[in-house]
């Protein structure tokens, strides 16, 4: 399978099974549209009539960019076999029982009042809590003990509002430092903040201890204080971005991630992304509401064309801060068309409900944060283990090639299939499509591959 497209001069065809990604030029591109659907000599004629009145194109020429296209198919570089599907269920039954993730929630409550908040701020729709040292002690126990012969542990530090809980969170990863040697394990931790109780011994905290720290704005001033309000209704950009400011300058280059939410009220969003810029973050997130078809913040049909055009801005504005020695990294963007991700990861995803899961304050497993408070996907707990079999068996079997409609999609290989949760929460199932993501993603693909293709230009 291929895929096509033209983006600012580019002409690109990507070959979906190998990877392979080639820049060519219009005669060339429409040979390889017609060359697995007619002959040589049909294909050969139809260029001729189209390109023959040209001066600088000979019937040679063509011969020899039709032999050349043949040549790369016959390396495995177009219109190559899927050789993957054989492999899916076999490569994640080898690391079934391996959990190598947990998203701590710290915190089932909030200092902020989200309406587009899909965990029912910070409640997760049950009641508001704190994880105690105990059990968050447990479930770092647990991962150790599930873990295998991984070494490296990733730990995610989450709610509702972790600062929240910080005490207990300074604690646990004090207690995971002084297990690592002895348990031949390394952790790292990741914390994913509003910033509203960011102080000095945050700051400190975070760039000793956290591998990455996740930082929510959603970018304007007007935009962000519409929905990431306090339960006064106040609005807190004024009250975060400064101590954003002030921790990332403090970091000093270490990974940290501003991750904001669009939606309705903002499909322009890279004028929220151009904010962000201003303000001096250079490590950048933007990602769709995912809510209730109706609900006020959920994007309509009308908003898709705005976010579509948005990315292909995004994609040069990254493309000319780039040039202009200023880069920023864009987290969808982010590809590498020379290696990329192993043949594990392209067909069998993120891992939840497998390698990665969700701790609640009060123990309990569930497949990843999206799924807490879905009872039916309670996979255990941290004393018991996995004991909801079926559940963990049913994302096990939850690859790329699970879901018919991704057969013949051109980008299943860079998402892997998508996200169960979004699936889950769009038809009901885990296996299920959740179409306007998938519309929006085949997009920001095509932009992040432009974009990484205009380095030869550069």
């Amino acid at each position: 399978m291929i895929h096509q497209y033209q983006m600012d001069g580019l002409n690109i065809v990507l070959d979906v099974c190998s990877g392979g990604v080639h820049l060519v030029d219009e005669i060339a591109y429409d040979m390889i549209a017609r060359y697995e659907r007619e002959d040589r000599e049909t294909v050969l004629s139809a260029m001729a009539e189209k390109y023959g009145g040209r001066e600088d194109v000979t019937a040679a020429d063509l011969a020899q960019c039709y032999d050349e296209i043949t040549a790369l198919k016959d390396a495995g570089q177009l219109f190559s076999e899927d050789t993957f599907e054989p492999m899916a269920g076999e490569l994640k039954q080898r690391t079934s029982g391996v959990v190598k993730a947990l998203c701590l929630h710290v915190a089932h409550t909030c200092n902020l009042n989200c309406s587009y908040c899909f965990a029912s701020q910070g409640k997760y729709h049950g009641d508001r809590a704190l994880m105690s040292f105990e059990t968050g002690k447990q479930a770092l126990d647990f991962l150790m003990d599930h873990s295998g012969s991984r070494h490296h542990l990733e730990v995610d530090f989450f709610g509702g509002e972790p600062l929240m809980n910080f005490q207990v969170v300074k604690d646990l990863v004090a207690y995971a430092r002084s297990v690592e040697k002895e348990r031949d394990k390394q952790f790292r931790f990741t914390l994913t903040t509003n910033g509203m109780l960011i102080d000095d011994d945050v700051i400190d905290f975070a760039n000793r201890e956290c591998s990455n720290v996740v930082l929510s704005l959603d970018g304007r001033k007007e935009i962000h204080d519409r929905f990431r309000v306090d339960y006064a209704g106040n609005g807190s950009w004024e009250r975060i971005v400064p101590k954003f400011q002030k921790l990332v300058k403090a970091r000093g280059g270490k990974n940290y991630y501003m991750r904001g939410t669009f939606t309705h009220a903002n499909p322009d969003f890279l004028q929220d992304i151009r904010t962000m810029l201003d303000l001096g973050f250079r490590e950048l997130s933007m990602e769709p509401v995912v809510c209730a078809e109706g609900d006020p913040s959920a994007l309509t049909e009308a908003d898709l064309p705005i976010v579509m055009r948005q990315y292909e801005e995004l994609a040069r504005l990254l493309v000319q801060k780039r040039r202009e020695g200023d880069p920023f990294t864009f987290y969808h963007y982010m590809i590498d068309l020379s290696g990329g991700p192993c043949v594990y990861k392209r067909i069998s995803g993120c891992g939840s409900g497998t390698e990665y899961m969700a701790v609640t304050p009060w123990g309990d497993l569930y497949p990843c944060h999206q799924f807490v408070g879905e009872k039916a996907f309670r996979l255990g707990d941290v004393w018991n283990g996995v004991t909801n079999t079926a559940v963990r068996e049913d994302f096990a079997a939850c690859n790329v090639y699970a879901r018919e409609e991704c057969r013949e999609c051109w980008a299943r290989l860079y998402c892997s299939g998508g996200c169960a949760a979004n699936a889950f929460h769009a038809t009901g199932s885990v296996r299920g499509v959740y179409r306007t993501g998938c519309e929006l993603f085949r997009k920001r693909m095509e932009c992040a591959i432009w974009a990484e293709a205009m380095r030869t230009k550069e």
